[in-house]
């Protein structure tokens, strides 16, 4: 215990810079590889916390890494600090209350996500220099998790090859050790070329992109009754041809998403909608083409990192939410439906506290609730070295992810505290690794194990690079 509570008072002396690092990334929301400032400021901050850093890596400009230590295992510790469109938001207004500027906001929460991450890293470095324990500690900062599978591309190039155990976490409603369940995914731009004319003099000249996009869409709709249950689809028109309806449109562009449980899903779905969008070119006798932007893995499970990071979070208990933190809570849920609400429950298996604004209690390593059906690239970090994520409870029970009420509660002082204590959790974890080489040993035999059968393949078709400057994220 005496180290538990050694890690948490490191983290404790160094809780307002990060307090104050994470309200400065809210403020300067960036989508998908562009998160230029947020990058300086956490290139910044490892400066200071005197951490040797190492830019751009994999060739991303708005990737860092911090390390210190020296020799021994290599513990990762992962953050992200991308924002999303559409979600711009005062904080602490419960009302739907846009900002002025681009739109852009942190409903997603990743402005606590990499503050978090580095104050655990930097806790784990004065813990390392203070015992004189051989061991390094790496803190990744990951842009473009929302769309972009920055650390897909990351993993790629090698960028953890030499990583023992890889730690993160995820904002959410309760503290509690994630299941590792996911969808993997590709992002895939439909590109069809047809023929303009005069939709009226001469439409029988005219060969209509647009009317390929459509079919292209009524066929993957039928395709839907035929693939499996938990897989899903989406998509968005980025290009319908032009606003003028009296000509034939002779371009139209199409993203598609496309998700599945497993990779070999994945693959098998992707081929199955390149085969659509063909049969659409040819009934419209126009031609198409597809371009990967990105693709994500799903997550691998790893007991022994699990076990590990429960333990740690079993011995601090819940966050300190006082009585201001939920009163202030009740009044962001009273902007949710029941069903928001009924919903966060049932996803972590727990019975229902009518009225409870934020959790009090750490969610059991037994309990079962509803399997996560969105996506993250910390799958592709989960192949290929030993991984756990933990949820960090930020936000009031039944925000919506990716919502206003999430950007708006980003900066009150229960996101703060929550960001805090889940940052306790990440470093108590990694700390019990660096003391108990065994942990280590078995994630590592729990990785191969995983692995044996079908090994990991990148989703990101070879030759593909990063989406540098394109919004990727829908």
């Amino acid at each position: 215990m005496k180290n538990a509570e050694r890690i948490w008072d490191l983290v404790d002396q160094r809780r307002a810079d990060y307090e104050d690092l994470s309200d400065r990334i809210w403020g300067m929301p960036e989508l998908c590889y562009n998160e230029h400032r947020s990058v300086a400021e956490h290139k910044a901050m490892l400066e200071k916390e005197g951490f040797r850093i190492t830019e751009k890596v994999a060739g991303i400009p708005t990737a860092v890494m911090g390390e210190a230590g020296e020799g021994g295992p290599v513990i990762a510790i992962l953050g992200e600090y991308d924002a999303l469109p559409g979600l711009s938001q005062e904080a602490d207004v419960t009302e739907q209350r846009p900002m002025p500027g681009d739109g852009y906001g942190h409903g997603c929460g990743h402005n606590l996500l990499g503050s978090a991450s580095m104050l655990a890293a930097a806790a784990v470095k004065d813990w390392l220099a203070e015992n004189g324990i051989p061991g390094r500690v790496r803190y990744y900062g990951c842009p473009a998790e929302e769309g972009g599978a920055a650390k897909a591309f990351m993993v790629r190039e090698g960028a953890f090859a030499d990583v023992d155990v890889a730690i993160s976490w995820h904002p959410a409603a309760f503290a509690a050790v994630q299941e590792a369940i996911s969808l993997a995914n590709t992002r895939i731009d439909f590109t069809f070329k047809g023929r303009a004319s005069h939709a009226a003099a001469a439409p029988q000249l005219g060969r209509s992109a647009l009317d390929a996009v459509e079919l292209m869409s009524v066929g993957v709709n039928y395709m839907r009754e035929h693939m499996p249950s938990d897989a899903r689809i989406h998509y968005a028109y980025l290009d319908a041809g032009g606003i003028a309806p009296n000509v034939v449109q002779a371009q139209a562009k199409v993203r598609y998403l496309i998700r599945a449980r497993e990779l070999p899903e994945l693959t098998d779905l992707i081929a199955r909608v390149k085969k659509i969008a063909e049969g659409a070119a040819l009934m419209t006798e126009c031609t198409v083409e597809h371009r990967v932007l990105s693709g994500v893995a799903n997550l691998l499970g790893n007991a022994p990192m699990e076990k590990a990071m429960q333990a740690a979070l079993d011995r601090l208990g819940p966050p300190p939410f006082d009585a201001a933190d939920q009163a202030r809570a009740n009044d962001f849920q009273a902007t949710m439906t029941a069903a928001d609400i009924a919903a966060a429950w049932r996803k972590v298996g727990l019975t229902p506290k009518p009225g409870l604004g934020l959790t009090d209690q750490v969610v059991p390593a037994d309990a079962k609730g509803a399997p996560m059906v969105g996506s993250t690239d910390v799958g592709d970090v989960s192949w290929v070295v030993p991984t756990v994520q933990a949820r960090g409870a930020t936000y009031a029970i039944g925000t919506p992810g990716h919502s206003w009420q999430l950007t708006a509660q980003g900066k009150l002082p229960a996101a703060h505290k929550g960001m805090v204590h889940v940052a306790k959790v990440m470093a108590a974890t990694a700390v019990d690794t660096l003391r108990d080489p065994s942990i280590i040993a078995r994630a590592k035999e729990d990785l191969a194990a995983r692995t044996a059968v079908t090994p990991y393949q990148s989703p990101i078709p070879e030759g593909t690079e990063p989406p540098f400057g394109m919004s990727v994220s829908i």
